[in-house]
């Protein structure tokens, strides 16, 4: 049976780094000095031109009922035949897990940068922040979906041309963590083999 977020060194962590499903999460999650400790290990991402173009946004837990009547005000807004089980699973979604940590990606448009690597830094942000979420011994979910791509939601933690990169819920594991399929190496490792000419 696999160990997954296994922190006895580094490689082993990497090799068996899994994301938890935030709708598994239980208490406790990260305090405030961990929950600072955790977004500060993520500001050491790659972030050519010292632009950090991401910042994030701690929805605590007494605010989950705004969160889930504004999100599904915004969803009937965009969706006004949207169904019971739809509403349902946009509540669901905003109070899920015990943290939430929604993160923007910022772009500096007048840098001379491109936004692309911009949002590869964002990305990897996101990414730094799950893994420390682990090496703290919780387990993290980063999740996009509708809310990520609706202006109204974005609207409610900044403003364009930001736009949300993902939600990152936090908590311990209330289920054990299961595998999920990888892709074979022959499928994203080749050599690079030089054309005669």
């Amino acid at each position: 049976m696999t160990e997954f977020n296994d922190l006895s060194s580094l490689p082993r962590y990497l090799a068996s780094r899994r994301s938890g499903r935030p709708r598994d999460m239980i208490a406790p999650g990260p305090d405030a000095a961990q929950m600072r400790a955790i977004v500060a290990t993520a500001l050491r991402t790659p972030d050519h031109g010292k632009l950090n173009p991401w910042r994030v946004v701690h929805v605590a837990s007494d605010q989950r009922d705004a969160f889930a009547a504004r999100l599904t005000s915004a969803y009937r807004a965009e969706k006004p035949e949207a169904g019971r089980l739809e509403i349902e699973a946009m509540e669901s979604f905003a109070r899920q897990a015990p943290e939430l940590l929604v993160v923007l990606y910022s772009p500096r448009e007048s840098s001379k940068i491109p936004l692309w690597e911009q949002q590869l830094s964002a990305g990897a942000f996101v990414m730094n922040l799950l893994h420390a979420v682990h090496a703290h011994g919780f387990v993290g979910g980063w999740i996009t979906g509708w809310p990520s791509y609706s202006d109204a939601v974005r609207d409610l933690f900044g403003s364009a041309p930001e736009q949300i990169a993902g939600f990152v819920f936090i908590g311990t594991a209330g289920q054990a963590l299961e595998e999920r399929p990888r892709p074979e190496m022959g499928a994203v490792l080749s050599a690079w083999v030089p054309d005669a000419g």
